[in-house]
């Protein structure tokens, strides 16, 4: 066994035993010699980044002081000068501060010279300052109106001086209501015109401006004081659809529906007719402006009537609360309560559906279309017109002359 075994030489080793000397795995010492790598190279970044800061810093100190060099006193004078430049207090002054400062610090500077120079060349009077804003303000705001003179003619329109720099320009279509075929006949030059500016002035400095408007603005301020009157007006009817006729009233397009004609059938018929028609509604910004026939056939029989007077009908209808009379295109009504003085069982018993009586108007509202009549004053001791109907309606206009003091100054009392 001992011979079988064969012999090793024995090798040199020259750092001795290995249990002698600590080994770092390879892939270890790897990482820890990368990390080293990377922060020597840091350490030379950051070094650079301070030494080129540096330089700057010492750059941007020598360029201020070679363009701003220390006054140097002439030789024959014998003050003491010294350089009032600290770059520490004047860190971020800019260049033109520092310009004004040395300017201000030579010895030939005078600030009193330069203030007079300055105000010399920009000085004006406050008188003048307004009169030249009063010269170049806009002439002709939106919806103002404006008077002119015209003093010129094209085919397509006028041109008109409203005082501006430039004249205003009315076009052919704006120049009045209705179809204008000769202008030069319509507005010679010369003509002192109203008008309304419709469009301010451009860059040019024209402004637009429009008779046509200006009378529409009128005819439907007219329109409006109309009904706010609670007029009635006559006008000419020139056209029909299918939902009523339509006229002109103050250059203004009308509409009279059909509900409201007295004549609704055949109404195509009324075209060229004169109706009084009375107001529904008045609207300038939807241009609305709607009419009625019967409505001024009721304000016109209002007109007719007051407080006091004994009027003639016909009984209309008898409902629980009392009669409605008809008046002859208005209806009016006679309640139970004025009625009779006297105690009654039922309203048949003293009128019927049809029959003709006598009452005195003892409320009116024109505006509601409301007439309140009684009976009841026309009786002398209560329940007279239940007995002696006859003599009591034969004799209400005597009747009513008694009672007309009462109602006025129960009216004149109201009003106050």
């Amino acid at each position: 066994m001992a011979g079988s075994e064969s012999t090793q030489p024995n090798r040199p080793n020259p750092f001795g035993k290995a249990s002698d000397l600590p080994r770092k795995p390879l892939q270890v010492m790897h990482i820890s010699r990368k990390k080293e790598q990377e922060r020597l190279r840091k350490e030379e970044k950051n070094a650079l980044k301070e030494k080129k800061s540096a330089d700057q810093k010492n750059d941007a100190k020598e360029s201020i002081e070679n363009a701003y060099p220390p006054s140097r006193p002439p030789k024959s004078d014998n003050k003491t000068y010294t350089n009032d430049l600290n770059l520490d207090v004047q860190e971020g002054v800019s260049m033109e501060d520092l310009l004004k400062e040395e300017t201000i610090k030579s010895p030939g500077f005078n600030q009193a010279d330069s203030m007079e120079r300055i105000l010399d060349d920009f000085d004006f009077d406050e008188e003048a300052f307004l009169e030249a804003l009063n010269e170049n303000e806009p002439i002709g705001s939106t919806g103002e109106i404006a008077k002119g003179c015209v003093i010129g003619i094209e085919s397509d329109g006028v041109y008109v001086d409203i005082g501006g720099k430039a004249p205003g320009f009315m076009p052919k279509n704006e120049c009045g209501l209705g179809v204008i075929t000769n202008l030069k006949e319509r507005f010679p030059k010369g003509l002192e015109v109203e008008v309304l500016v419709t469009r301010e002035q451009n860059a040019d400095g024209m402004v637009t401006i429009s008779c046509r408007a200006l009378v529409l603005r009128k005819s439907w301020e007219t329109v409006m004081q109309l009904e706010k009157d609670g007029k009635t007006v006559e006008v000419t009817i020139n056209g029909f659809n299918r939902g009523g006729v339509t006229c002109d009233l103050e250059g203004l397009r009308g509409f009279i529906p059909r509900s409201q004609l007295e004549q609704t059938e055949n109404h195509e018929s009324l075209v060229g007719k004169k109706l009084c028609v009375a107001f529904i509604e008045v609207n300038p910004d939807s241009r609305k402006l709607i009419l009625s026939e019967k409505k001024a056939a009721t304000a016109a029989r209002f007109a007719e009537l007051e407080i006091g007077q004994i009027v003639a009908g016909e009984i209309l209808a008898i409902k629980p609360y009392g009669f409605f009379v008809d008046l002859g295109g208005v209806s009016g009504l006679l309640h139970q309560s004025m009625i009779t003085n006297g105690s009654i069982r039922s309203l048949r018993e003293v009128f019927s559906q049809g029959e003709s009586i006598k009452a005195l108007i003892t409320d009116l509202d024109p505006k509601r279309g409301r007439i309140g009549l009684n009976t009841a004053l026309l009786e002398g001791p209560p329940g007279e017109i239940l007995v002696e109907k006859a003599k009591v309606l034969l004799e209400a206009e005597d009747r009513a002359k008694k009672v007309r003091g009462i109602l006025k100054k129960k009216e004149e009392s109201t009003e106050e």
